[in-house]
């Protein structure tokens, strides 16, 4: 089944997730976002856990020849993403120079 982009929730994000350290940079993202951003932060990784929620079947593919084959279908081509996904989703670095945020000094979050 796959979820609607507007079906999406912090949660099911967090568990469509493959790896830890997107699970991590997702969280971080939430927590670490002005609250007016935070629409578009999640609406990017909305967009990345859709891609892969659609590759799911590819992937399932995948394991099965290598539990038969030993060998990837020739069809599939070996190649991590998850770098790709995390730039579409928006690491936060990056949105801070696009902003003009120096970090959570902005936000109140500095020395009193």
């Amino acid at each position: 089944m796959t979820v609607a982009h507007e079906d999406w929730t912090v949660d099911r994000l967090h568990v469509a997730l493959p790896h830890s350290a997107s699970r991590q940079q997702l969280l971080q993202d939430v927590n670490l976002t002005p609250i007016e951003d935070l629409p578009a932060v999640l609406d990017g990784w909305a967009g990345a856990a859709e891609v892969l929620e659609a590759a799911r079947p590819m992937i399932e593919a995948a394991r099965v020849s290598m539990a038969a084959r030993g060998v990837l279908p020739d069809e599939l081509e070996a190649r991590d993403v998850t770098a790709d996904i995390l730039r579409d989703a928006g690491p936060r670095h990056d949105r801070d120079q696009d902003h003009g945020h120096t970090g959570g000094r902005d936000r109140g979050q500095g020395a009193a």
